[in-house]
């Protein structure tokens, strides 16, 4: 399918897990992909694996932490492939620690990481989007911004101030072409997932194979999602399909929600 032909995504936290599932489904629709992370092996090695399949795509280094590397980020997306038409803004998990524990250095080095980067990204691509009369904002959260997971106390605080963000925000470019979405995925077999498991069973003494075989008992699905799942429903979101779509936040968690939608 080329639905998204001519269009330019900048999907960033893309080198593995969600980010390059997302950066995956968008190829697969036609667009042409500028892919993100710190840079190094893991980065090329994405390039590499994506580039292979066909379709238009570069590998871009950039702490999404850092406001100036935000700004030469998109100014390298716009050099190589073109202005931005789609964001897909992902970032890196903040440590894990109960409420109890956090201390200022806590927040300091989580509000870059899980919060600030969403706002700035958007500063940057939205008046290009605004002035075309086209554009996809698609913000990967976690269902942890509707239900709390324990020792994820960064998280479950963050990943709410960043759905609050993106309605407001909605609702202001709506009429301007601009759709403005996040997708919430609960537990899905990634290497975040795993660090996550891992930093678990040191802190309960379980085994963290069993750890993750719990989580996924606990969907009522029965298994935790495979990232492609996630990257299809961002690539519909970013598709033509989904535009009278805006200001929502998605689960894609199998069920694992308690609560009413």
């Amino acid at each position: 399918m080329t639905v998204l032909e001519d269009r330019v995504a900048l999907v960033t936290g893309s080198s593995s897990g969600l980010g390059f599932a997302a950066a995956r489904a968008l190829l697969d629709l036609g667009a042409r992909v500028a892919l993100n992370s710190r840079g190094g092996d893991k980065l090329e090695a994405a390039h590499r694996a994506l580039a292979a399949g066909g379709g238009e795509v570069v590998a871009i280094p950039a702490d999404i932490r850092q406001p100036e590397e935000l700004e030469d980020l998109v100014n390298e997306v716009e050099e190589h492939l073109g202005a931005v038409d789609i964001l897909v803004a992902n970032g890196g998990g903040p440590r894990v620690k109960p409420a109890v524990e956090l201390d200022e250095a806590d927040w300091q080095e989580a509000l870059p990481l899980a919060f600030l980067f969403v706002p700035r990204l958007c500063r940057l691509v939205l008046p290009g989007m605004r002035r075309r009369g086209w554009g996809r904002i698609v913000a990967i959260n976690s269902v942890s911004a509707r239900q709390p997971i324990p020792s994820l106390a960064l998280s479950n605080a963050l990943r709410p101030a960043v759905l609050g963000y993106l309605k407001t925000l909605a609702l202001e470019v709506a009429a301007d072409g601009v759709t403005v979405n996040s997708v919430l995925p609960g537990y899905t077999r990634t290497e975040r997932q795993e660090e996550l498991a891992a930093q678990l069973a040191r802190q309960t003494g379980q085994d963290a194979d069993e750890i993750l075989a719990n989580q996924g008992r606990d969907v009522p699905i029965g298994r935790m999602a495979d990232p492609s799942e996630i990257g299809e429903v961002i690539a519909f979101l970013c598709s033509p399909s989904a535009s009278y779509l805006t200001g929502q936040a998605i689960p894609v968690e199998g069920g694992y929600l308690k609560g009413l939608p």
